[in-house]
């Protein structure tokens, strides 16, 4: 059985690299450990634990056993190390103050948890020599080590957090949904190399993820009735498709020169006559209507989901009044 961790230090919401490691551990482990790396005070931020496992959670990552607070496990790296010192190989184990640092604290808790393999960025690369000596020391087997490749920006540098769309948090304040995401970060599975940032590539998958969604799923999450679904289907994220759903549900007042009632006449005209909302937006085309001054009229907006998915959304007789008030 595969053992592994994913041990994230608190610091906020996660980077997109450390979601890859989550994902990464997940998805190569039979069994994964939840352990917060907390043994650094200073980098500590209030309130990070939480926008960590919430990320977790939203993205489907789920842990076998934890969270695990390595602050509090401090009698145990200090019992472990109390046989080799507070150094060891020139690296300080134990800090001034009597707190485990990260290379103690680490190695005691995989040996302790029987972590089988760490998965882990090759930005860790260079401990795998000082922290296969230390597990040696403690008379334990280290684990086979898994480094994969680093999320790069647009400058080939490791990905900022403040880059665009750089955090989980990000990335759902966008509208991003979850399953594009996880899909992303399972596409990179364990690169060997590493590899550009593709958010384009999120995006596309965020328009897939939508139109896969049932019908009832996709109305909840954008927060709109089911009537409404038909409209949400052409959105680019759940934001956009919140936005279409207030567009039809709460229009912006508006009222259109007299050059647009020829078109919205003929619309009254068809919409009795006709209930197909699709035929009727192919005959005003055909005649020439002004399909802008309908939105307008209907919506309050120039832009929006497809103009017959918002008619076929409306009661006929709200579509009317809209209509007429757009007039007045």
């Amino acid at each position: 059985m595969k053992r592994v961790r994913f041990a994230p230090s608190p610091t906020g919401s996660l980077h997109v690299g450390n979601a890859l490691s989550a994902v990464a551990n997940r998805s190569f482990g039979d069994w994964m450990l939840l352990r917060i790396d907390d043994t650094d005070p200073a980098r500590n931020v209030p309130g990070g634990e939480e926008e960590l496992l919430r990320d977790l959670e939203w993205l489907g990552v789920v842990w076998d056993e934890g969270p695990v607070r390595q602050s509090e496990r401090r009698e145990r790296h200090l019992e472990a190390a109390a046989p080799l010192g507070e150094r060891f190989d020139g690296i300080t184990l134990v800090r001034d103050d009597g707190t485990p640092t990260y290379h103690l604290a680490s190695v005691v808790d995989d040996v302790d948890f029987g972590i089988t393999h760490v998965v882990r960025g090759n930005d860790h690369r260079p401990n795998e020599d000082l922290h296969r000596r230390l597990f040696q020391a403690l008379g334990a087997t280290p684990p086979e080590f898994v480094h994969h490749g680093l999320i790069l920006g647009a400058d080939g540098k490791k990905l900022a957090k403040r880059a665009e769309g750089a955090t989980v948090a990000s990335l759902r304040e966008a509208g991003i949904p979850a399953e594009a995401v996880r899909r992303y970060l399972e596409e990179l599975g364990l690169p060997r190399h590493d590899v550009h940032y593709d958010l384009p590539r999120i995006r596309r998958l965020a328009i897939e993820a939508i139109a896969a969604m049932p019908d009832e799923e996709l109305a909840e999450r954008a927060g709109a009735p089911p009537e409404l679904v038909p409209a949400l289907r052409g959105a680019r994220d759940l934001n956009e498709a919140r936005d279409y759903a207030r567009s039809i549900l709460e229009p912006e007042p508006v009222v259109l020169a007299e050059d647009s009632r020829p078109t919205l006449e003929r619309f009254r005209e068809l919409l009795g006559a006709n209930g197909d909302a699709r035929a009727l937006v192919r005959e005003l085309k055909a005649v020439g209507g002004d399909l802008k001054a309908l939105r307008l009229a209907l919506t309050g907006r120039e832009r929006g989901p497809e103009l017959w998915t918002v008619i076929a959304a409306l009661p006929r007789d709200e579509a009317l009044r809209r209509v007429d008030a757009a007039l007045r």
